[in-house]
């Protein structure tokens, strides 16, 4: 065609190869054209008729973008024969680039379609078969990152990939260092995967490391909380493992919140109540005359009152344990512990509901003519 244009001498050769050259660029944009415009949308309409979620988590539009952009490097491996047939070197040097683009896309694609597959998981707690998926899907992106370094070195180097393999024994010694967080995050967090110690969303306290908040994402290597003062803490699984941690998942799960309280009343404030104490109970509508015949002692009696004014509570559940008890009296007087289940869980409702009964408890105190103990340091 170009000789019948007149042109003769070397200035055919250099044109015809110009010309195959913007051909099989062309072709290869022609192609990634066609897959991004004609191949994506229809994959993603298919995906969005069906009645499953999974498949359009894992078919998005940046997995099959990346996929997409394969085929051009396929259309010039395709063509390079005969565009540089006569150019050994040349035709050499580009087949060796297309194959490490190819395997560097694959590779891309693949990760892409890991982190999908990542991504689609249930809201708030992550269930245990997601986070085993996670851990080891975790795993496949590095084994899979590693093993395409090992086939473009291959490539560049003009060697077997199994024989650059087969060498990485004597190497072994030096990847476990350097994979050894990984190794060792991979065995923590099957640990606390498989003995169901930890998920995502639950609340956990590491008073070691500063940690009081949500699990927001667990990996191989790290795990991040979200405290409830908005701060990001990262901590290792292998030290939720060798340290101790709390987590609240129990307490979320149960049909009540525990308080624990105690307050110190004065030793000097029990006493016997006499006839003006009596009446004033009686009065004041604690208990009735039938309750108070006998020698009755004001803290027993206060006891009593605040045991039956608790569980009396529609936000107390009296399913669960409640006790009000007095420990052995100390330097700080007679301790009397108040334990009890709240049906607010939520952290705020449970706060406010909590001091409302202590607010109670020490309003109801001066009643019984029981006096809180206070410490005042003496000044110097």
């Amino acid at each position: 065609m170009l000789s019948l244009t007149g042109l003769t001498g070397t200035i055919i050769p250099v044109l015809r190869h110009i010309a195959m050259v913007v051909v099989a660029v062309l072709l290869a944009w022609l192609s990634d054209w066609l897959c991004r415009r004609l191949l994506v949308p229809l994959v993603m309409k298919l995906t969005a008729k069906t009645e499953f979620d999974w498949d359009d988590q894992l078919f998005n539009r940046k997995v099959l973008v990346s996929a997409c952009h394969i085929v051009p490097a396929i259309v010039i491996w395709q063509l390079l024969p005969w565009v540089f047939y006569q150019y050994p070197i040349v035709f050499d040097i580009l087949k060796r680039l297309t194959a490490i683009y190819i395997t560097v896309m694959a590779t891309r694609t693949v990760v892409c379609f890991i982190n999908a597959f990542q991504g689609y998981e249930s809201e708030g707690r992550r269930s245990n078969m997601q986070q085993y998926a996670r851990s080891f899907s975790s795993v496949v992106k590095i084994i899979l990152m590693f093993v395409a370094g090992i086939v473009v070195i291959a490539i560049i180097l003009n060697k077997n990939p199994l024989t650059l393999f087969a060498g990485l024994g004597a190497l072994s010694a030096v990847l476990l260092l350097v994979f050894q967080d990984t190794i060792t995050g991979l065995v923590a967090g099957i640990h606390l995967t498989s003995n169901d110690m930890l998920r995502k969303g639950d609340w956990i306290t590491v008073e070691k490391a500063g940690v009081n908040g949500n699990v927001e994402d667990m990996t191989l290597t790290t795990v991040k909380v979200r405290n409830f003062d908005n701060t990001i803490v990262t901590i290792s699984p292998k030290t939720l493992i060798n340290d101790s941690f709390q987590n609240w998942k129990g307490m979320q799960e149960s049909d009540g919140r525990r308080v624990r309280r105690c307050v110190s009343y004065d030793v000097h404030s029990v006493r016997i109540i006499d006839d003006a104490m009596r009446q004033h109970l009686i009065d004041k509508g604690f208990f009735k005359e039938s309750e108070l015949e006998g020698r009755e002692v004001n803290l027993t009696l206060f006891r009593r009152y605040m045991e039956r004014y608790i569980t009396g509570r529609d936000d107390v559940n009296e399913q669960m344990t409640y006790f009000v008890t007095e420990d052995e009296a100390g330097p700080n007087g007679i301790p009397v512990e108040f334990y009890f289940f709240l049906k607010q869980k939520k952290w705020e409702d449970y706060e406010h509901h909590m001091s409302d009964i202590m607010d109670i408890i020490y309003a109801t105190s001066n009643e019984f003519g029981l006096s809180v103990h206070q410490y005042f340091p003496s000044k110097k």
